[in-house]
């Protein structure tokens, strides 16, 4: 069974960092494009950042600048570091991977989200 799981999230101030993981567990063939999604409350799941296999990237206008979307396809593991934190980032985060998983085909797969607060 293929399952992601987050880590990182927390409280933070306002101008602080966090660093997000996701680690990918289970029987899997390969690993295609991963991302960082968000959802902050009474507002649509949105994406935050995606990275392809070969590592290209593409991130939402707001967080241009301020978060970095990386992995390590070693470890299985997809990673956001954010920067210059605000509180329109406060929001729970979901990690996203689009896995070929074995025996059970090609699908997306969700983490169960880790919370991100930016608060004084």
């Amino acid at each position: 069974q293929v399952q992601l799981v987050e880590s990182g999230g927390g409280l933070v101030q306002p101008g602080g960092s966090l660093r997000l993981s996701c680690a990918v567990s289970g029987s899997i063939l390969n690993i295609y494009a991963m991302g960082w999604y968000r959802q902050a409350p009474g507002k649509q799941r949105e994406l935050v950042a995606k990275i392809s296999s070969s590592g290209s990237t593409n991130y939402a206008d707001s967080v241009k600048g301020r978060f970095t979307i990386s992995r390590d396809n070693a470890r299985k593991t997809v990673y956001l570091q954010m920067n210059s934190l605000n509180a329109d980032d406060t929001a729970v985060y979901y990690c996203n991977a689009l896995i070929a998983g074995l025996g059970s085909g090609l699908r997306d797969y969700w983490g169960q989200g880790t919370q991100v607060t930016v608060s004084s």
